[in-house]
């Protein structure tokens, strides 16, 4: 599918940061022999809609790393608030001349280039300022696409801290200033849990690559599900955690902030 010019350049951009509270310095642990980070990076080369990667990071000297990686690798990044990260999207939109986002966070690498090219395409047919990976495919596929305009809007009012730490929950929360759409599974998926906050959930996708001998080469949702057909134990690993746990962190703690200006 070729997207409508007016639409490009539709830019991917990666939140990461050093800091994580539960597994700090986890973008840059290593899986297969190469930083997390990297394999996000290099799933996402693998979509044939994304015209640009940029890592989004933070301005702390904890994240002069990534900065650095960046650099080496050839990616794009930008530098911003590490609390405001709604501010940090918007900065890096805005600095790359995005017309279309794509949101997706460093701690996925498992993500599927062909299920994100799915929302592009949906988004890209026209109607929606949101499409979403439901929570119906395995936590850790998740990946957003929204216009620069809804990014814009939601920058400008979102008031809530949770509104700006997690970026997004102001557009998908007013579905009647915005138009939404989500991609759902046709089968349910919800309880599987491919995304890393901490060391149970590195060992789980450390076993996925090396179970099936995935390396440096891109592979897809099915190969991962095959393998866990095959070894349904591997999700016992890290089973007991739950789903979205920083976002409902940030729904107990929510506080009215001043908007970014």
């Amino acid at each position: 599918m070729r997207l409508r010019n007016e639409l490009r350049p539709v830019v991917a951009i990666v939140q990461a940061r050093m800091s994580s509270t539960r597994l700090p310095g986890k973008v840059m642990k290593g899986i297969a022999g190469r930083p997390m980070l990297w394999h996000v990076v290099n799933r996402l080369k693998a979509s044939s809609l994304i015209d640009e990667i940029v890592v989004a990071t933070t301005t702390g000297h904890e994240d002069d790393i990534i900065e650095e990686w960046c650099k080496l690798n050839g990616t794009g990044f930008s530098r911003g608030s590490l609390d405001d990260v709604l501010d940090r999207y918007y900065q890096a939109a805005k600095s790359f001349r995005a017309r279309t986002v794509v949101r997706v966070t460093s701690d996925c690498p498992l993500i599927d280039p062909a299920l994100v090219d799915r929302a592009i395409e949906k988004f890209g047919e026209g109607g929606f300022d949101h499409v979403s990976i439901d929570s119906s495919y395995p936590d850790g596929l998740d990946a957003e696409v929204f216009s620069f305009e809804a990014l814009k809007k939601a920058h400008a009012e979102a008031a809530l801290a949770s509104e700006r730490e997690h970026v997004t929950p102001y557009i998908w929360k007013n579905p009647q200033v915005f138009s939404l759409c989500k991609i759902k599974s046709a089968t349910d998926l919800s309880g599987m849990r491919w995304t890393v906050d901490d060391e149970r959930d590195l060992k789980l996708v450390t076993e996925i690559y090396e179970g099936i001998g995935a390396g440096e080469r891109v592979f897809h949702m099915d190969e991962v599900l095959g393998f866990l057909r095959r070894k349904p134990e591997v999700l016992k690993i890290n089973a007991a955690t739950t789903r979205n746990e920083g976002y409902a962190k940030s729904l107990r703690q929510d506080r009215i902030v001043k908007k970014a200006g």
